[in-house]
């Protein structure tokens, strides 16, 4: 994926600054040079966190800015003037350190969906960043600008820093990093990846109300900049937001029509309406507003729409509540109304409460019905109602509330079991949209779904195994169903998926087993079952595009010693030193640590790595890989002395 360099931060104040640097006709003065680089420093300094993805990079370029003050006291100190070419180094620094906060805006302001998924191309724009430091200041005429020995030591130490940073880079962890392969893969067309939404959301600070208004403000944004270009990817970032606002209880956004103010203001944007009369979760004047628990105060559609979402915490403070009672906050009511005669402004229309509640009755009912009936007796009758809880369950969070509450997963469980195949299908494709609630886990869990799952991974059709192998990898989301799964003798079944199923199968049976082996009794499992051969087969088939996925598990099994074992063989080990030398920086990452993890119970492995010739490319490494990377590798190297050593 490509980034666009040059309309990324849509121009703004940095550009026009840049444009007068590179416009001036006349010398400017060198203390009016000074105050605006000074001015550049501080005004970065005010940006505060910045997104979780680039938070370390950030904030390593925000320090060394800093480290230049010291030399701009010296320059405004100098009682002579400055010669043409300290102005114009000067003016050149200046243009690098706008470059520089043009990328911190960027990663301070922008979608944290959209940084995450660039990770890649980001961290090309912070070299840029980087390079650009370096050259202006090689270029120092530190006798022309009179900088003392003691800054001049500073910025040269600064320099060398900023070689190592060009030739680093952080990668995410794995975790991370598959949880975002999963959501964004183009060959799964199913809810499954909602699965893991919630822990997604955690991981980029998107699972608060607060933070999904502004998030949703920054996709609108960048969607604005990007002009129509790449609307795959945009289309990827929209679809992931709403599925993040949905689990919060908020409703899904149409990204590319709907404005950035709130609706109401769209026909008099002149008009500010006072905070406090805003519904904190949908950021609309409130006609109905109720307090809760807490003493927060919420439209009382939108906190109802969060309760019935299974929430019990207020999303603002994100307390738990002692009571979901609403009581009507007469006294702000009123003052809203007050405010709306003064200003001539016309409150939304809400639909009839009546309406609304006969229609939410109606669609209760309705699920009730569709509930009773995947216990008739008649089997056409049981095929309909649960392809139809299938489509309803995969719809938004309520239906999956209402169907749990209205009694469903038990006779869905029991469905596993029916001989009839397409019943087998819909039942667990159900059951997995349905453990997308936290709440609903744990009960599929207690009725004893996870054997009648497993069954149903061992002898379904295609589209139920691969359902299936997803539904446990939910499932396992809880500590104690990793275990659960491993004991009712899961992990063969999802391992013949792993080696024989489709790309799409693959995909699931690898992400259940990544999961399930966080478990350290169900690494053996795995290692009994033959995980081994499917995943060699990965890493060296590159069409299939899973050696990450294959490196991570292996990363895993590393860690157990039967896993070491059977791992520890020398065409294997061949394998890890070729993608030391030849992988990306994730691969050699993963392939370094397996090879540390071995190496620290068995020195003829490293002996044999050494004969594949891994040395120099450890070296490299400890240079210009990953943190993680580096600190393997150095481990790596200190094992092959200590071996060296040994007589």
């Amino acid at each position: 994926m490509v980034m666009d360099e040059e309309r990324e931060d849509g121009g703004g104040e940095e550009a026009l600054e840049e444009i007068n640097v590179l416009g001036e006709s006349n010398q400017p003065d060198k203390l009016d040079v000074v105050q605006e680089i000074v001015g550049v420093i501080e005004s970065v300094a005010q940006f505060g966190e910045y997104r979780r993805t680039q938070k370390k990079a950030c904030y390593g370029i925000v320090r060394r800015m800093k480290l230049l003050l010291p030399l701009f006291e010296e320059i405004r100190d100098l009682e002579t003037s400055i010669p043409e070419t300290g102005i114009a180094w000067l003016c050149n620094l200046k243009k690098a350190l706008l470059l520089a906060k043009r990328l911190l805006k960027t990663c301070n302001e922008g979608s944290k969906i959209h940084l995450a998924l660039e990770s890649e191309a980001v961290m090309i724009r912070f070299y840029a960043v980087h390079e650009k430091l370096i050259q202006a200041l090689d270029g120092l005429p530190s006798d022309e600008l009179g900088v003392s020995d003691e800054v001049k030591e500073q910025l040269e130490l600064m320099c060398l820093q900023l070689r190592r940073a060009r030739r680093r880079t952080d990668t995410q962890d794995i975790e991370l990093a598959m949880d975002m392969m999963v959501v964004f893969s183009k060959t799964d067309d199913r809810n499954a990846d909602s699965a893991i939404i919630e822990r997604l959301a955690k991981k980029l600070d998107l699972h608060t109300i607060e933070d999904l208004n502004r998030e949703t403000i920054a996709v609108r944004n960048l969607v604005r900049e990007r002009g129509g270009q790449n609307a795959e990817t945009t289309q990827h970032i929209i679809d992931l937001l709403n599925k993040f606002r949905q689990v919060a209880g908020m409703e899904a956004t149409n990204v590319l029509d709907d404005p950035v103010m709130p609706k109401m203001l769209a026909k008099c944007p002149s008009l500010l309406i006072p905070h406090e009369f805003l519904c904190p979760i949908t950021l609309e004047i409130m006609t109905d507003p109720v307090i809760v628990a807490s003493g927060q105060t919420y439209e009382r559609e939108s906190i109802q729409k969060w309760f019935d979402s299974n929430h019990r915490t207020c999303p603002k403070t994100r307390q738990t509540l002692a009571h979901l009672s609403l009581a009507p906050n007469y006294a702000l009511r009123n003052l809203i109304l007050q405010w709306c005669e003064k200003n001539n402004f016309r409150l939304p229309r809400k639909d009839s409460r009546v309406g609304q509640d006969a229609s939410s009755a109606e669609h209760k009912e309705k699920i009730l019905s569709l509930v009773k009936d995947l216990s008739s007796c008649l089997l056409e009758v049981q095929r309909k109602a649960v392809k139809k809880i299938r489509m309803l369950s995969k719809e938004n969070p309520e239906n999956r509330v209402l169907i749990a509450e209205s009694g469903g997963i038990p006779p869905l469980v029991q469905l596993l079991s029916y001989p009839d195949s397409k019943i087998q299908e819909h039942a667990v494709t159900a059951l997995l949209n349905l453990s997308i609630n936290e709440t609903n886990k744990k009960q599929i869990s207690r009725k004893g779904a996870i054997p009648a799952i497993i069954e149903v991974l061992q002898k379904g059709s295609i589209e139920a195994r691969e359902n299936s192998a997803a539904a446990l990898f939910s499932l396992s989301m809880l500590d104690e169903n990793k275990e659960t799964v491993g004991l009712s003798d899961g992990i063969p079944p999802l391992v013949d998926l792993l080696q024989n199923g489709t790309i799409r199968g693959k995909k699931d049976a690898a992400t259940a087993l990544f999961n399930l082996s966080l478990y350290q009794a169900n690494k053996a499992r795995a290692i009994s079952a033959g995980i081994v051969p499917p995943l060699r087969q990965l890493v060296n088939d590159r069409n299939v595009g899973m050696v990450d996925e294959a490196l991570s598990i292996f990363s895993l099994l590393a860690t157990h010693p039967d896993g070491r074992q059977e791992i520890g063989q020398l065409s294997f080990i061949e394998t890890l030193v070729q993608i030391i030398r030849e992988g990306t920086h994730k691969n050699k990452e993963c392939s370094t640590a397996v090879l540390l993890e071995l190496g620290s119970n068995n020195s003829s492995f490293i002996l044999a790595a050494l004969q594949f010739g891994v040395y120099e490319h450890l070296i490299e490494i400890t240079r210009s890989g990953t943190n993680r990377a580096q600190r393997k590798a150095k481990a790596l190297l200190q094992l092959i002395s200590n071996s060296e050593q040994i007589p």
